[in-house]
């Protein structure tokens, strides 16, 4: 019996990665200047965090952006305007200790996702960033964020 559901588990494993693979290789591949303005966006988002101002933030994401988060077990939601009001205006006070980084990001067609690391001294977050192309232009409609104090 344990010899029967090892084998059906395996064989199950090959047709799941062969239906994710087939399923990968359909993608409609995006074009160079879809790449290029999906980074566009995660650039100005990484702008705005660089410099605290809104112009770039307001730039990258869509006005229907939301974000969410999990605070202490908490799931926590905020809108674009919400996220927005929350920008200061100005540098953090310890910028020079911050980094981030564009990880990843896969386009497909009109769509993508973009894995970025924020390093800030208190906290290391990743934000898995979903963009998409409307009216020409690419913004960022959704934000994931996983925050692990340090």
């Amino acid at each position: 019996m344990k010899q029967h559901f090892r084998s059906a588990v395996a064989v199950g494993a090959v047709l799941v990665g062969g239906v994710l693979a087939s399923g990968s290789a359909r993608g409609t591949p995006a074009s160079t200047q879809d790449v290029v303005g999906a980074r566009r966006a995660v650039e100005l988002y990484l702008e705005g965090h660089a410099t605290g101002q809104v112009a770039p933030f307001r730039e990258a994401m869509h006005d229907e952006m939301k974000m969410f988060l999990n605070r202490d077990g908490v799931l926590v939601r905020r809108t674009a305007a919400e996220y927005l009001a929350g920008v200061s205006g100005k540098p953090a006070a310890d910028e020079a200790k911050r980094k981030r980084r564009l990880v990843s990001l896969d386009v497909t067609g009109d769509v993508g996702v973009a894995k970025v690391e924020l390093d800030y001294p208190g906290a290391f977050m990743t934000d898995y960033l979903t963009v998409i192309k409307t009216d020409g232009q690419w913004k960022i409609i959704n934000k994931v964020v996983h925050v692990q104090k340090q």
